[in-house]
C-alpha cells in the first residue's frame, strides 16, 4: 500500500463536498473507530465523510490514482474490523436517507443508513422486514452478509427481502442490480458479504405488515442449565414460524453461569404462554416475563446489549438441538474460562433458525446456510488494559470451546459474525456458492481493488 503525499490529500479535500479528516483532527477517531475495539490500533491515513454519490466516485478515483487502499464504512460493526483500514475510509454515514411506501410495501435505504433511520421510516406504515435491533447497525453490512433477526423464521433474512441494490464499482460505474438487471451481482449481494464487489449506494426491500406481538424473558441459574436448554430447545423445535428465541448461557469473572431465553412471538401473549408451558413445567425460572407489546416496543425490548471492549466470536450451525452432553461440555468450559477485565464475560447462544430462512434453496442466493435449525454463537471478551497473555488465553479458550462442540455442529459459519481467526472461511461462509462468487468478483472487480483479509477471491 502506497502513501499519499500532502498535496494528494489537499487535492482530495478540494474535490469532495464532504469532509476529509486526518489523524489528530476533531471527529477523526469517531469517524473510523471499529465496533470491536480489538482492532482499535488500526489507524487510517484519512477518512472522507462523503456528502453525496459524487464524493464516493471521487474517493474511489483518488484511491486508485494514489494507490491508497480503501474501505467503505456504514455502521462500522464488522466483528473483524474490516470497516477500518490503514488507507482511506469512506464514511457513508451522511448518506442515510430512508423512504417507505405503505401502498407498495417498498422501503429504500441509502448505503449509510443505520437501523435507527430505517425503523423511523417504516414505523408509521406499520410494516417491517428482518432488521437488526442495535440502533447503530448499518443496513449495508446486515444485508450483504445475510441478516438474521427475531422475525426471520417468519419473514426470512434481510437479504431475502432485498429486491434491488445500486452499487458503485471500483471504476466509478453505478450498476442497478435486481432480478432482471445485473442479476448475478444481485445474487451475490444477498449473502456474499460486505465490501467485496463495490460500494452499495442504496437498497430497496419489500416489507410486510406487522402485528402486535409478545415477548418473553426467562432466566435460570447455572444449576438448571441442562433442564432449561433441553426444555427450551424442545419447545422451539416444535413451535410455529411466528416464534423465535435466543437461548444462551454466559458467565463473567467471579460469577456463576446464567441461562437466558429471550423470545418474540408474532401473536398474543396468551399463545406465547401456551408455547412455553412445557418449559415452565419442566424447570421454573428465577425470572419470568411474558407480555403483550407493540412490534416497536418489542424491537427495543429484544435489544441485546454488550459491554464495550474487544471480543472474539465463533459461529456454527446446528441441524437440531444440542444434546445434554454438548451443554455439559459448554458448562465445563465456562467453569474454566481464564477471565478478563471485561464485564461482558463469555458464553454461548443458540438462535432459532428454520422456517422461512430454510424455504429458500441454498443456490438461490449467495447465502448458502439454508438447512440449519439453530445458529450457534460462542464468544469471549477482554478489556483493552488486559495483558497479551490474557488475550491469548481467551482466544485459546474460545478455540477449545469450538472444538468441544465440533461433534454436535456443522462446519458452516455465519459470515455476518465474521471471524478473522477462522481458517477455512471460504467453505465455512459460502460453501458450494463460493466458486460462483469468485467468478462474479473477477468480472466486476478484475483488479481486486476491494480487498481485505477474508475478501472473495483472496
Amino acid at each position: 500500500m502506497n502513501g499519499a503525499s500532502e498535496a494528494d490529500w489537499q487535492r482530495l479535500e478540494k474535490t469532495v463536498a464532504g469532509r476529509v479528516l486526518r489523524p489528530g483532527d476533531a471527529g477523526f477517531r469517531a469517524a473510523c473507530a471499529p465496533f470491536n475495539t480489538r482492532f482499535a490500533s488500526t489507524t487510517p491515513q484519512g477518512v472522507v465523510s462523503v456528502a453525496n454519490e459524487a464524493d464516493v466516485r471521487h474517493a474511489l478515483a483518488w484511491a486508485r490514482d494514489t494507490g491508497v487502499g480503501l474501505v467503505a464504512r456504514s455502521g462500522g460493526h464488522s466483528y473483524a474490523g474490516h470497516s477500518v483500514t490503514t488507507g482511506l475510509v469512506v464514511d457513508l454515514g451522511a448518506l442515510n436517507a430512508v423512504s417507505a411506501d405503505g401502498s407498495t410495501g417498498l422501503v429504500t435505504a441509502a448505503g449509510g443508513a443505520r437501523m435507527a433511520e430505517v425503523y423511523a421510516a417504516i414505523q408509521p406504515h406499520e410494516m417491517a422486514f428482518a432488521l437488526g435491533n442495535g440502533a447503530s447497525v448499518g443496513i449495508a453490512g446486515l444485508t450483504l452478509g445475510g441478516g438474521s433477526s427475531s422475525t426471520s423464521r417468519k419473514l426470512g433474512l434481510t437479504a431475502d427481502a432485498l429486491v434491488r441494490t445500486t452499487l458503485m464499482t471500483a471504476d466509478g460505474q453505478v450498476l442497478t442490480c435486481d432480478a432482471q438487471e445485473n442479476a448475478d451481482l444481485y445474487w451475490a449481494c444477498r449473502g456474499g458479504g460486505g465490501g467485496n464487489f463495490g460500494i452499495n449506494l442504496s437498497f430497496t426491500f419489500r416489507a410486510t405488515e406487522v402485528p402486535d406481538v409478545s415477548t418473553c424473558l426467562l432466566l435460570w441459574d447455572g444449576a438448571h442449565a441442562l433442564a432449561a436448554f433441553a426444555a427450551v430447545q424442545r419447545a422451539a423445535e416444535h413451535a410455529p414460524d411466528e416464534f423465535s428465541v435466543r437461548l444462551g448461557v454466559s458467565t463473567a469473572s467471579g460469577g456463576n453461569p446464567v441461562v437466558s431465553a429471550v423470545g418474540l412471538h408474532l401473536g398474543p401473549a396468551s399463545e406465547l404462554r401456551e408455547l412455553l408451558a412445557p418449559v415452565l413445567a419442566a424447570t421454573r425460572p428465577v425470572r419470568e416475563d411474558i407480555a403483550d407489546r407493540t412490534f416497536w416496543e418489542a424491537k427495543d425490548y429484544l435489544l441485546h446489549e454488550t459491554s464495550a471492549g474487544p471480543f472474539a466470536v465463533r459461529t456454527n450451525f446446528a441441524a437440531g438441538p444440542l444434546p445434554a452432553e454438548a451443554v455439559a461440555a459448554v458448562l465445563d468450559r465456562l467453569a474454566r474460562w481464564p477471565g478478563s477485565g471485561n464485564p461482558d464475560g463469555c458464553g454461548l447462544a443458540l438462535y432459532t433458525w428454520g422456517g422461512a430462512i430454510n424455504r429458500v434453496a441454498p443456490a438461490d442466493t449467495a447465502f448458502v446456510h439454508r438447512d440449519a435449525r439453530f445458529l450457534v454463537s460462542m464468544d469471549t471478551s477482554w478489556a483493552e488494559h488486559d495483558s497479551p497473555a490474557t488475550v491469548a488465553a481467551n482466544l485459546r479458550w474460545l478455540a477449545e470451546l469450538r472444538e468441544a462442540l465440533a461433534p454436535y455442529v456443522g462446519e458452516g459459519a455465519y459470515q455476518n459474525f465474521i471471524d478473522p481467526d477462522l481458517p477455512d472461511w471460504r467453505t465455512a461462509y459460502y460453501g458450494a456458492n463460493y466458486p460462483r462468487l469468485v467468478e462474479i468478483k473477477k468480472r466486476v472487480d478484475p483488479e481486486d481493488f476491494f480487498s481485505f483479509g477474508q475478501a472473495i477471491g483472496s
